[in-house]
């Protein structure tokens, strides 16, 4: 899929992504609502506004005003929930939730990039108890994610650190200078405008079901876009890659039979050669 995935510099490189919409087909945060419901840490109608959301949000996308109020709104939503109870709904629910809406075409280019020998960031804008373990999931070597402020073991609605806008590119380029990527070899992978700082701040910038205005941006700048629109869970994947296709299932079995075949007119003729012990031969 990459085309040019080999590594030709001898500095080491990685492929920066976007978590919602482009490498899951939702809102990793937004997904959890029903879950966080059920767990009682929101309310009925906090359930119903949190789907909405979702709706609104795949429907459109979210420009910087969206994003901005989406912020505050589960910023105040999250306010005195306790860490180690969200923790564990998340790890109760994420194959539940999110292995299902993993785009295929996007973990496969995971792991093209690991076979060429580079790290796999994902850097979102969602909180980190969410994002980092769909990253393990995933198989991401680092994430850069949202993170809240807590005490006492509970949030308390300030933000400790946004991973939004500029402040990606500028956690892009502060790994870049703590691991020694090049990133001019770099690569980045995102379906907003918003994210257009971290596109910028790599070699290989490409759009992935972009927004419109990402996809003018990506037009006039030439960009690869690319359309994910194939979501499997990973487990298919796996089950997928390890079957032999029909043809080589067919012609398998063709060998084998041809062998089989063989091997017991090879056994008869040693029965008919004299002096031979054929229960010491082993085929």
């Amino acid at each position: 899929m990459l085309g040019d995935v080999e590594n030709h510099s001898s500095r080491r490189t990685a492929a920066f992504f976007d978590l919602d919409k482009t490498v899951i087909a939702k809102s990793s945060t937004l997904t959890f609502g029903k879950s966080f419901y059920q767990g009682g840490l929101i309310n009925r109608r906090a359930a119903l506004r949190t789907a909405y959301i979702q709706f609104v949000f795949l429907l459109g996308g979210a420009d910087h005003e969206q994003m901005e109020r989406m912020r505050k709104y589960l910023s105040e939503l999250c306010r005195g929930w306790n860490v180690h109870q969200v923790r564990e709904i998340v790890a109760e629910t994420l194959h539940q939730l999110i292995d299902p809406i993993i785009y295929d075409e996007a973990a496969s280019l995971i792991e093209e990039h690991h076979a060429a020998g580079r790290d796999v960031v994902i850097v979102s804008t969602s909180g980190a108890e969410v994002v980092e373990p769909i990253g393990r999931m995933l198989g991401a070597d680092r994430v850069v994610a949202t993170r809240m402020v807590v005490e006492d073991g509970v949030f308390t609605g300030e933000v400790e650190y946004y991973a939004y806008g500029p402040t990606k590119a500028e956690a892009v380029r502060e790994l870049a200078a703590s691991e020694g990527y090049d990133l001019a070899g770099c690569y980045a992978y995102s379906d907003s405008a918003t994210d257009l700082p971290m596109l910028e701040a790599v070699g290989h910038p490409h759009a992935v079901n972009p927004d419109r205005a990402l996809r003018r941006e990506a037009a006039a700048r030439e960009w690869p876009v690319l359309t994910f629109d194939r979501p499997v869970r990973l487990k298919q994947r796996v089950a997928a890659l390890r079957m032999p296709s029909r043809p080589a299932l067919v012609a398998a079995a063709t060998v084998g039979a041809v062998l089989t075949a063989a091997g017991l007119f090879w056994l008869a003729s040693r029965r008919r050669t004299p002096g031979t012990d054929v229960r010491n031969t082993r085929l």
